[in-house]
């Protein structure tokens, strides 16, 4: 047997009356073949077409590549993991990604590289920032309404971390998440998983900022689109504002946000716990137990409805609070309010690479669209600024951690007294259009 590397073929013998025979002539190869998947998800639903339409054309020649090859292939580079605009300096001669933006794989011209791909990211505008979230909540509307209007509509807010690395304008650090980042606000279909908005924020920016702005934006197109539809809205702790409260029971929006717990709160579930308690001792298994009450906090002009979990395990004891409107029993209330978060942006963005044939329902939808989200089309402007509420940049690192006794997402400086804790307020930070890739090159 010879020297491999100069061997077009190698043949080796088993115990089967068939030899194995290993070839090396398999040509320019690609391992990221969930691009056949993508490209056809995103020409069904002319996501990206759309939104290159939107695009700002900075360019005073004819440039070598379209504003659709360039949105086509800084989305899928995103939706393959490869965040990092640098990785267009190698990608562009993938021959699947090239296919997959409309050139061939071989003889075809290379994709963009890097300097494009930044010059074309940096020419957003507040303008064009609002019409490609506009592009995203219209595609969202006609994918969900494919086997008729629908009857209801859930809509999950969250709000999440995206860590920033170095002197980047708008990143903080925070003291929840304990690193520098940018907060962005995001909004789910909770039943379909759709993505329906993504909002860059500054990283010292509230979990609620701007949530009551972009509800009443979503809820007006849902409306006027579908006019019998019922609306809901779940989110956690960082939603606990009476502002939210009062906006949702004004427009008859149904709503499930936790709270963050405090004395008054622990109090009303101190029975419940002992209960849970004496249980768990007679057993040795995990107990939780479901109740409810009626719960008025200081700023708040009428009492509501809480429903509370105690919770007793090896690990320690549980207790968790949600402010409802919907009729249902404490247990199955809380177990709706926990498949929450179940349609988060980065599963999302997995599942390209998932072998296999998958079909292609609604929601596999999501992965284009959480990777357009990603790539800059950020709703409705970004740093939003809030006339006359302005903080230092400080405040988000004093903000408290929670304790094993908070829900995950209830160290956001939210208490559900309505006085806003340390960190609640507007950035008060300039519009700079910024994409979510171009925060990751800056690393």
């Amino acid at each position: 047997m010879g020297d491999c590397a100069t061997q077009e073929t190698m043949r080796f013998e088993t115990e089967s009356a068939l030899a194995l025979e290993v070839a090396f002539d398999g040509g320019r190869i690609t391992s990221d073949g969930g691009l056949l998947w993508l490209s056809e998800v995103d020409s069904e639903m002319g996501l990206c077409e759309a939104v290159s339409e939107c695009v700002a054309e900075w360019r005073t020649r004819k440039g070598r590549h379209s504003l659709a090859s360039l949105v086509k292939q800084r989305v899928f580079q995103i939706a393959c993991g490869y965040d990092d605009q640098n990785d267009s300096d190698t990608l562009r001669e993938d021959p699947l990604l090239k296919l997959s933006c409309g050139s061939l794989p071989e003889s075809g011209q290379d994709l963009a590289s890097q300097p494009t791909i930044c010059r074309m990211e940096n020419a957003a505008t507040r303008s064009s920032c609002r019409r490609m979230a506009e592009v995203l909540l219209e595609v969202y509307l006609r994918e969900r309404e494919k086997d008729g209007a629908p009857q209801r509509v859930l809509l999950d807010f969250d709000a999440t971390d995206d860590p920033a690395h170095g002197d980047q304008e708008g990143s903080y650090y925070h003291g929840y998440y304990r690193e520098h980042i940018y907060h962005p606000l995001l909004v789910f279909d909770g039943e379909s998983g759709h993505l329906i908005c993504a909002l860059l924020r500054a990283g010292n920016t509230h979990a609620s900022n701007s949530s009551v702005a972009i509800l009443k934006r979503i809820v007006s197109r849902l409306r006027e689109r579908w006019p019998e539809v019922h609306i809901e809205l779940r989110a956690d702790a960082g939603f606990a504002v009476p502002d939210i409260y009062d906006y949702c029971e004004r427009e008859g929006i149904t709503y499930t946000i936790a709270l963050i717990t405090n004395d008054r709160l622990l109090e009303m579930a101190e029975e419940l716990l002992e209960e849970a308690k004496e249980s768990y001792q007679g057993t040795g298994r995990k107990t939780r137990l479901f109740s409810e009450g009626t719960y008025q906090a200081a700023s708040w002009e009428k009492r509501r409805r809480v429903v509370y979990k105690a919770e007793v395990m090896e690990q320690g004891t549980n207790r968790r609070f949600l402010l409802t409107t919907r009729s249902d029993e404490p247990k199955d209330l809380y177990e709706f309010y926990a498949r929450r978060g179940e349609r988060e942006l980065d599963k999302g963005l997995q599942a390209p690479h998932k072998s296999g044939s998958p079909q292609l329902p609604q929601v596999h939808s999501q992965p284009v669209q959480a990777a357009v989200a990603r790539g800059g089309l950020l709703a409705y402007g970004h740093f939003e600024k809030e006339a006359h509420r302005k903080r230092s940049s400080s405040d988000a690192a004093r903000q408290p951690t929670p304790s094993s006794d908070q829900d995950r997402w209830q160290g956001q400086g939210t208490n559900d007294e309505g006085t806003p804790a340390s960190g609640v307020g507007a950035s008060g930070t300039r519009f700079v259009a910024r994409s979510f890739g171009s925060i990751r090159r800056r690393s």
